[in-house]
């Protein structure tokens, strides 16, 4: 039988992209929005969810549920970008990334984790950012969710393992998507002692992301991990310095590794 996949956020970029791959390799695939009629072109179901309202997380997994018996495969996707400096990012925009791209995941878990200890099976891929792995400056909120789902993964792992539940980590670099459009920007504050520095920083993250890679690569890398019986805890999808910077925060002292992205960022 075919596997039954849950992808939240998979009206728009990599979700998308995944959830079309596995959709034509054969796999039932219901994507996640919080407006899925507004995606009139989704090839694949998409049910509405909202990651930071958990009664709307439980109503779509118990429809998937009643629909199709099971839940297979969970990929944890949706998720928010922030930039800013820490000082001037309203505290209310910093708890609401976190409800999104920490807390949101994790209900999003515990919401399907009974369905697949019942099964005795499962597999959860949790979308994650090869910023998770360091602290960036202008992205200091973004870095924290992410790699707080990071280590939150790795504990949870050996928490499941025994039920026959597998769990794992996709870390991707600079993606094609849309995600920059839909990033929460500190404003601009003339006269503000970071006005300089976070405006010229601005401009390289929109680059960077308006020239990244391919989403079909996630929605490649994502099948291989589903093919594998016994998934690693971390995947870097990305370009090759991307997965080389943390080969090099591993390795390099720490103030050494953070003069390097301060000259990277011109800082």
């Amino acid at each position: 039988m075919s596997k039954v996949v849950l992808i939240t956020g998979g009206s728009s970029g990599i979700g998308k992209s995944i959830g079309e791959f596995l959709h034509q390799n054969g796999y039932i695939v219901y994507g996640t929005s919080r407006n899925p009629d507004k995606a009139t072109q989704s090839i694949f179901p998409l049910i509405a969810l909202d990651v930071r309202d958990v009664v709307s997380i439980h109503k779509a997994v118990n429809t998937i549920v009643q629909k199709s018996g099971t839940i297979d495969i969970l990929i944890n996707n949706a998720g928010v970008g922030i930039t800013g400096p820490l000082e001037e990012i309203p505290s209310e925009e910093i708890k609401n990334n976190f409800e999104t791209n920490f807390f949101g995941p994790i209900e999003v878990m515990k919401s399907v984790l009974p369905q697949m200890r019942k099964q005795q099976s499962g597999l959860i891929i949790n979308i994650t950012s090869i910023a998770g792995f360091m602290g960036l400056p202008y992205r200091s909120v973004y870095s924290a969710s992410k790699g707080a789902l990071e280590l939150i993964t790795e504990s949870l792992r050996m928490e499941v393992k025994p039920f026959g539940i597998q769990i794992t980590n996709i870390a991707p670099g600079d993606f094609a998507t849309n995600i920059a459009s839909g990033r929460y920007h500190a404003p601009l504050i003339t006269g503000s002692p970071y006005e300089k520095y976070y405006s010229n920083i601005l401009k390289m993250m929109n680059e960077h992301v308006n020239s990244g890679s391919n989403p079909m690569e996630m929605a490649e890398a994502v099948y291989k991990i589903i093919q594998n019986p016994n998934p690693k805890i971390h995947y870097k999808v990305g370009i090759f310095m991307q997965k080389f910077s943390i080969v090099l925060k591993r390795i390099l002292p720490d103030l050494l590794y953070e003069k390097l992205l301060m000259n990277h960022y011109k800082l």
